[in-house]
């Protein structure tokens, strides 16, 4: 019986309809609708970090032949004090790192997807001004990574959904 029950869940699954999002590799829908994204440049130390964890995720739907697009970003990334003691000194931070973007189409030039993203991370502030600053470049670094992976997410469901909409109805008509 125990043996049955994951054979059981997999058939369940397969008949609910789900699909995975990057099926196929290079042939599946998502490379196929993204085909190449190029990163425009973004400005600061968090725009530089941001880039690179795009590109980093990116990278393995350049290999698609599908449409090439543009990535433009524009990032608001903030630190803001509200712990406090007794004497004022601030004891914790909260960096926010936001980002809105837009998906634009290279061969047309038309804006096919704009949105946001965006994270928080708590800072300890500590009597090191050395382990803040440390602390503040560690939230930085996690928050480009937890905002990479939204956007690229959501470029992904943007292509998938985009797929769905000029797939041939069943039956061929």
């Amino acid at each position: 019986m125990k043996r049955l029950l994951p054979l059981i869940a997999l058939v369940a699954l397969s008949g609910c309809g789900l699909r995975p999002v990057y099926g196929g590799g290079s042939h599946g829908a998502v490379a196929q609708g993204l085909g190449h994204v190029e990163v425009l440049d973004i400005e600061g130390k968090s725009g530089w970090l941001m880039r690179n964890a795009l590109n980093d995720r990116l990278s393995n739907l350049s290999n698609g032949n599908g449409p090439s697009y543009k990535l433009v970003v524009k990032l608001d990334d903030q630190i803001s004090g509200f712990g406090l003691r007794s004497d004022a000194a601030i004891t914790r931070e909260r960096r926010t790192l936001r980002a809105r973007y837009q998906l634009i189409d290279e061969a047309t030039g038309a804006q096919v997807l704009d949105d946001t993203a965006g994270s928080d991370a708590g800072i300890d502030v500590t009597s090191s001004e050395y382990a803040t600053i440390a602390a503040e470049d560690t939230a930085l670094e996690r928050l480009s990574q937890i905002v990479a992976d939204q956007i690229v997410n959501r470029l992904a469901l943007y292509a998938t959904r985009k797929a769905a909409a000029q797939a041939p109805a069943p039956g061929g008509q």
